[in-house]
């Protein structure tokens, strides 16, 4: 059996935020893009309706990761809310198996919209996670 063609895992990524961070996360999501249609009936036509393309928007892209010492993430979000919008370049980069870069999705000029700090409970053992929301002017894939 040929294992280089099976799908790549979701597990093996890492995110670099332009002069802010590089490494790695618990998640990721958002990697998405989406065109919206306008359907237009024209008459005399009843076996299908125009779909006609329109606006392309980008998905916010959320990043979770254990809570440590760096606070880089609220920082960033924190200057958001104090009136400095700094956007930043990123990627997401997702490897295979031995650690090599198989696919990159770059998005520019982004920047914080949203910061979720972790939920502590005083039963259990989990991990404290912090996520950020970013909004960002495109995605694409390298």
């Amino acid at each position: 059996m040929d294992r280089s063609k099976d799908p790549y895992g979701s597990f093996n990524f890492v995110i670099e935020v332009q002069g802010l961070l590089s490494g790695g996360f618990a998640e990721v999501s958002g990697i998405q893009v989406e065109t919206e249609t306008e359907e237009y009936r024209e008459g005399g036509r009843n076996e299908f309706v125009h779909r006609l393309a329109k606006r392309t928007k980008q998905s916010t892209i959320v990043l979770k990761h254990g809570l440590g010492d760096s606070d880089e993430l609220w920082k960033w979000y924190k200057a958001v809310v104090g009136g400095e919008v700094k956007r930043r370049n990123g990627s997401i980069i997702l490897k295979d198996n031995a650690g090599q870069r198989v696919k990159q999705w770059n998005f520019t000029e982004a920047y914080p919209v949203k910061w979720t700090g972790p939920e502590l409970r005083a039963i259990g053992n989990t991990v404290a996670f912090e996520s950020l929301e970013l909004v960002h002017n495109g995605l694409d894939l390298a």
